[in-house]
């Protein structure tokens, strides 16, 4: 094993790892498989809130930082790995996408080119890449046609890690990852936003697109736990599937989750008006090439994904509902002190 890297990473072995975007969904996750590997773990992100984590974070926003930035960033943290976690996927523009879906893995390649040992790049891609499949199983080797700006802006950045890898400007590894679930699913998405409405327990009915899709799903821990074998892997210049392996009718998904929160929650599955009825997309991705490379398959069941899912969604509303209490309160104390 070449163990060239700052930092050191070998095999099986534990080294130090900068995971972008570590205060999202999929970041944080990353960073807990990392720490719990036995990984020195340091966590980039453009703000640093909530409770205190296990391990550093790096206030920057990489999206606007110079190569050099990150190349500085990555030297003084001794990183044998990163992992881009980072990107933008909901409620924001297509300029936006393609700054921070393509131009920053340009950046990435630019600053691991610069940095003491090449550190090894874990890009983490999307199923959306490939664009809309016939009812096939989508291998890697499917031609990639996305329709829409976040899979063209996702595959923009994957080719930048890819050519850099053929050219020997780099190392590493893109994972295209289905859809994630689990604890922590952003509320923009279609099971969080199922999830938070059940976890009010709003007594109205939640109005929903028509749900005819069949869509492959993973649990967020499984992706975290891929993007770990793919820094122990010697494997580079590939694109890997990371996903369930199975298609799955979102249908049946949400009707789970309305099983498991025991509430009496009323779907409502309606078409936007004037718009044109929806395709029933049908997605599955062939994971069977991370098995090979990586020894990598999912773990979690969809059940215990949803779950998961739903009880960190109503810890989500309870804390929230703490604190708007606690807002009232102090609010009511300082109407009193001025009276």
């Amino acid at each position: 094993m070449n163990d060239r890297r700052a930092g050191g990473r070998g095999g099986g072995g534990a080294g130090s790892v900068v995971v972008l975007g570590a205060t999202g969904f999929v970041g944080r996750h990353i960073c807990e498989v990392f720490g719990a590997a036995g990984w020195t773990v340091t966590g980039v992100a453009r703000s640093v809130q909530g409770p205190p984590a296990p391990y550093d974070i790096v206030p920057l926003d990489v999206v606007d930082a110079e190569p050099g930035r990150i190349a500085a960033l990555l030297a003084e943290r001794g990183a044998g790995v990163v992992v881009n976690a980072a990107g933008a996927v909901w409620q924001t523009t297509e300029d936006d996408m393609t700054r921070a879906n393509a131009d920053l893995v340009k950046q990435l390649v630019a600053a691991t080119a610069r940095s003491a040992g090449r550190p090894r790049l874990i890009q983490l891609g999307s199923v959306h890449e490939y664009g809309p499949v016939p009812r096939t199983g989508i291998t890697e080797d499917t031609p990639t046609a996305p329709v829409t700006p976040y899979g063209r802006s996702k595959l923009a950045g994957a080719r930048a890690l890819l050519d850099a890898t053929e050219a020997g400007a780099a190392e590493g590894l893109v994972l295209r990852v289905s859809n994630v679930s689990g604890p922590g699913t952003h509320r923009a998405s279609l099971l969080g936003m199922v999830a938070h409405h059940l976890a009010t327990g709003s007594p109205e009915p939640l109005r929903l697109a028509p749900l005819l899709a069949h869509r492959d799903f993973v649990d967020v821990r499984d992706v975290a736990d891929a993007a770990l074998a793919a820094a122990n892997s010697q494997a580079s210049g590939q694109v890997l599937n990371i996903g369930g392996g199975q298609a799955t009718s979102v249908r049946s998904l949400v009707a789970r989750l309305t099983e498991l929160a025991g509430a009496a929650a009323e779907i409502v599955e309606a078409p936007s008006a004037g718009g044109r009825p929806p395709e029933a997309e049908w997605q599955r991705m062939d994971i069977g090439r991370a098995g090979e490379l990586l020894g990598w398959s999912p773990r979690r069941s969809l059940d215990d994904s949803l779950r998961d899912l739903l009880a960190h969604a109503r810890d989500a509303v309870h804390r929230e509902s703490l604190s708007s209490a606690l807002q009232v309160a102090r609010t009511t104390m300082a109407v009193s002190d001025h009276r």
